[in-house]
């Protein structure tokens, strides 16, 4: 089993709302694989709505309008649990993409004022 410091978060809740985590060694389990997919999809899902979020703007409707801000609020809510789940692997030693610890990436300060 992982460390509590490196649960993975899982792209769902529990029953009562709370979140799910997933402690294993094995990053191919089957609960692992069917994280992965359900991410996936909810990614994709999103990529989607906001296509048509995209489409609606011009002469939508207020009953379509407030249809769509529910489905995007739904679709931000599960990107977001996937960007923090994500984040919380790439802080794992040795797995951060940019090489230098927990910092992050820096951006250069010049185009921000």
């Amino acid at each position: 089993m992982t460390p509590h410091n490196e649960l993975r978060l899982l792209p769902w809740s529990g029953p009562d709302g709370k979140p799910c985590y997933l402690s294993t060694d094995d990053e191919d389990s089957h609960l692992s694989q069917l994280a992965d997919k359900t991410e996936a999809l909810q990614l994709s899902l999103a990529a989607a709505l906001l296509v048509q979020a995209s489409d609606l703007l011009t002469g939508a409707k207020p009953d379509e309008l407030r249809l769509l801000v529910t489905d995007l609020t739904g679709a931000l809510r599960a990107v977001l649990r996937v960007a923090e789940s994500r984040g919380h692997q790439l802080r794992r030693p040795g797995a951060s993409p940019h090489g230098g610890g927990d910092e992050g990436p820096r951006l250069p300060a010049g185009p921000f004022g």
